[in-house]
């Protein structure tokens, strides 16, 4: 059953999952060094601790990086297996990828 739009946000969700998916692309399949060296590159600053909440920051605001929300709202799910988009009608969550829900985890 295929749902439709309830509201004018719903209509941006595609948009916003499609460039955070565009993101995560670049870190799936990247495992240990070269994933936390991917994402010290994008975001251009080193961690400070890295502890699991900071690693959870980082991957988000990476997946973040240049996406317009249109006012979505997004954190990672508490498995780390994905990001949640939420603030529509409905709720999406975007998949990490076992390499990265790993990082979050156990770090690099």
């Amino acid at each position: 059953m295929a749902l439709a739009p309830k509201t004018p946000k719903d209509l941006a969700l595609a948009p916003v999952a499609v460039g955070m998916d565009t993101n995560l692309r670049r870190l799936r399949g990247k495992s240990g060094q070269d994933l936390e060296m991917a994402i010290l590159l994008e975001l251009d600053r080193p961690p400070a601790n890295n502890a699991r909440p900071e690693r959870e920051a980082r991957v988000l605001d990476f997946a973040l990086r240049n996406v317009d929300m249109h006012g979505w709202d997004a954190a990672i799910t508490p498995d780390a297996s994905a990001i949640r988009l939420d603030g529509g009608s409905v709720a999406l969550d975007i998949a990490l990828g076992a390499t990265v829900s790993a990082y979050i985890a156990d770090g690099a």
